[in-house]
């Protein structure tokens, strides 16, 4: 038994644990406030909680709110370029995974030259090392969903090349803080809600499937697992249900933890593809359509029957004896979260594109196909592609 572990983030988590962060030891006097083009962090009344909190630690910041949702190069670029105009020597990110994971790549970018497709790994990049460390990291995370608040990876879009690749891996780009506050996101709506919940999910599902899985990530995986599929269901429903939203939160950010540990499989690079070439689609809801037809794959091939099972088992399926439990497990959740009519062709996908799609995903992800319990070509992502379509 062998792991590697190194997550020095320093994690504050639980209900009205914002209130704690001006009394933390900061890691400058200018922050680069990071968030979204839209109001989230401003209804949610994080927005005021964290400048009063910047205030009373005698920090200023700048605030640059123009990440979206699949956040772009462009951005990244830009919001890099804005900090250092202003001065700002480090970043607090304020938002949901498309924030986290943009602060990532600002940071690096505060720090060093060029473009920053030049220190991408894989597809296009250039895969340069980093010449500098990035600027130190706290975040502030709205959403439970990518586990990004205490993990150094994140994942950028290129519409030019039409990719979308993870980004990250330099040990000066793990946040330094985290806060976790449930109470910051009762305002999600359910459907993001849900879209999220099941991303934090995935991340754990793909672990406990992993080649590379090993005792202490399966230990925290399953336990997220047990509390995303016990909990999602009712913080879809109600979103003021602050009980359900705080399990759901401790399991996205054990993910965080989880792939410290261990690599994800393929399932990510697919909906990275999915969503590389159809911007509009969240990129929850693309893992939720290709969920079923990626875990029967497996299944079929009895690559990792005992995996299957423990996740059935700790799903609501005490009883569980076959991996097929997984599948039954996986459609309540789906069904109780309202998500289980979701269609490829509600987003502009086309039949002619499967191994489109596929070849894609292998090009701009293809370390995670390493990961996978067992061998799957760009035939079988196709396939899985079709048996997903709607």
């Amino acid at each position: 038994m062998h792991f590697d572990f190194n997550n020095p983030t320093h994690l504050i988590f639980g209900s009205g644990s914002i209130s704690r962060l001006g009394k933390q030891e900061l890691p400058g006097k200018k922050a680069l406030l990071l968030m979204s083009g839209g109001k989230s962090a401003k209804i949610s009344g994080a927005y005021d909680k964290v400048t009063a909190q910047l205030k009373e630690a005698g920090v200023e910041w700048a605030e640059f709110a123009k990440i979206m949702e699949n956040p772009l190069k462009s951005a990244v670029m830009e919001g890099a370029a804005f900090a250092k105009e202003n001065g700002c020597d480090f970043i607090l990110a304020l938002g949901g995974g498309a924030v986290l994971d943009a602060s990532v790549a600002v940071s690096a970018m505060m720090t060093n030259p060029g473009d920053l497709w030049d220190y991408v790994q894989g597809g296009t990049g250039k895969g340069l090392p980093l010449q500098n460390p990035g600027l130190p990291i706290v975040t502030v995370t709205l959403t439970a969903g990518t586990g990004s608040e205490i993990n150094f990876w994140g994942v950028i879009s290129n519409p030019d090349t039409k990719e979308k690749i993870g980004f990250g891996g330099h040990p000066s780009l793990i946040p330094v803080l985290a806060v976790v506050d449930p109470e910051l996101m009762r305002t999600v709506p359910p459907k993001y809600t849900a879209y999220q919940g099941f991303d934090a999910l995935f991340h754990n599902t793909e672990v406990i499937m992993s080649k590379g899985v090993n005792l202490m990530s399966e230990t925290l995986a399953l336990s997220a697992i047990e509390h995303i599929a016990g909990y999602l269901p009712r913080a879809v429903r109600d979103g003021n249900d602050l009980e359900a939203r705080e399990h759901v939160a401790y399991g996205s950010t054990l993910a965080g933890m989880t792939m410290q540990l261990t690599s994800t499989t393929a399932q990510h690079s697919m909906e990275h593809a999915m969503s590389a070439y159809h911007h509009n689609l969240p990129h929850g809801a693309g893992l939720i359509i290709i969920s079923e037809a990626f875990a029967r794959f497996f299944i079929e091939r009895h690559a990792c029957d005992r995996q299957f099972i423990k996740m059935a088992r700790v799903m609501g399926i005490p009883e569980a004896h076959k991996p097929e439990d997984f599948i039954t497990a996986l459609q309540k959740l789906q069904r109780d979260c309202g998500v289980a009519d979701l269609k490829m062709s509600d987003y502009g996908f086309t039949p002619d594109e499967f191994m489109t799609l596929a070849k894609g995903a292998r090009a701009m992800q293809g370390g995670l196909f390493a990961a996978n319990p067992c061998e799957l070509t760009d035939v079988d992502c196709a396939g899985i592609f079709e048996a997903s379509y709607r």
